[in-house]
């Protein structure tokens, strides 16, 4: 696409107008769910209250963390080989993630009545937060951007997961393992949920992770993951389409500090604490696969990075250096570097997970 042509239809977006439009959107879609399936709007056990609980509330805690944050000096690193750009955005507060995640989960015990289920998933929620958070605390305290290992990450995220899915196994072993496909199909895993579910769990959060790189972007498309999952989800499962509709409202809410120029960032405390929330809710309605489809983006970020770095060794010459695929990885860098403005790059990836979610409730629900 010509970065030219499409820069003349964009400019008009700004961070703010862009942010507002995605609330009105998706609250507008949530009546409009719940009016189709009969759901009073007044109720707990619907898409849009949770939903505009959630936002509120995020939007408001930010107003009183964010000051604290400065004053504490949590201010982002920003690697040197990012898009140059970047570089101004150093010592904007990061961990964010601390203030909008527990927003949704206090709204999500609340309006599901302190469901299993949605107790099990704010767990993992948390747990994933809680590894997100030591990284980002890392960071703070050696002054680098550098945290924990990725080793050290990927064994705390592995036994979460496992944790997770002996529960799942425990307390709903007959429909844990069966996936819902197109045309009412099911699959049964059998013994291969295990690897199955720690994978998509472990792929998840590192996928939102690599996708929190410009203002507003994973909390954008993580609203709109989450509010397309918990329509999906809706007829079987209301207490997860609750939990579902007040991650979606907190990213909201979170992006009244987060669009772009960003005042904060979710920094790994909330990135990770994401991808397990949509993780754990596939998991436990059987919706893996749908989850791909909706996560698609995410998936997509993900992929560009390990073939641009397999990519470069593959062609690596005598001199030790490779070619390289993209500009940049992950792939909304290498947009940027294609001469697409941060907001420009936003808007294309909200309308590319709209349309991910709304392909996968016309086909799956």
């Amino acid at each position: 696409m010509d970065a030219k042509f499409f820069t003349s239809r964009t400019t008009v977006l700004t961070g703010t107008g862009l942010s507002l439009l995605l609330m009105g959107v998706l609250s507008c879609l949530a009546a409009g769910l719940d009016t189709w399936a009969g759901r009073d709007w007044l109720s707990q056990s619907t898409l849009l209250m949770p939903f505009l609980l959630s936002a509120i509330g995020a939007s408001l805690m930010g107003h009183v963390v964010v000051p604290v944050l400065k004053r504490l000096k949590a201010g982002q690193f920003i690697r040197e080989e990012g898009p140059k750009a970047h570089l101004k955005k150093a010592g904007t507060p990061t961990m964010g993630g601390i203030f909008f995640v527990p927003v949704a989960l206090l709204v999500a015990i609340v309006a599901s009545r302190g469901d299993t289920n949605t107790l099990a998933v704010c767990a993992l929620t948390l747990a994933y937060g809680f590894i997100g958070w030591i990284d980002d605390w890392q960071v703070l305290q050696h002054r680098s951007n550098k945290g924990i290992s990725p080793k050290m990450k990927l064994s705390l995220q592995i036994g979460f997961a496992i944790a997770f899915c002996a529960w799942a196994l425990a307390s709903q072993p007959a429909e844990i393992t069966r996936v819902s496909l197109p045309f009412g199909l099911i699959l049964p895993l059998g013994i291969l949920f295990w690897p199955i579910a720690g994978f998509t769990m472990v792929a998840e959060s590192n996928a939102t992770n690599l996708t929190d790189g410009v203002d507003g972007l994973m909390a954008g498309t993580g609203a709109i993951a989450l509010l397309g999952l918990g329509a999906l989800i809706a007829p079987d499962y209301p207490e997860l389409m609750v939990f579902c509709a007040a991650m979606g409202g907190a990213c909201v809410g979170f992006l009244t500090h987060n669009r772009n120029p960003a005042r904060v960032f979710m920094g790994d405390t909330g990135s990770l604490a994401l991808g397990g929330a949509l993780a754990a809710v596939g998991i436990l309605s059987g919706h893996l696969f749908a989850l791909l489809i909706i996560t698609l983006l995410f998936v997509a970020e993900t992929l560009s990075v390990i073939l641009q770095v397999g990519y470069y060794k593959a062609t690596k010459g005598p001199d030790g250096k490779g070619k390289r695929l993209f500009k940049m990885a992950p792939l909304h860098h290498h947009f940027e570097l294609s001469g697409w403005s941060e907001i420009q790059v936003v808007t294309v990836f909200y309308i590319v997970a709209g349309l991910l979610s709304c392909f996968a409730l016309t086909t799956l629900s």
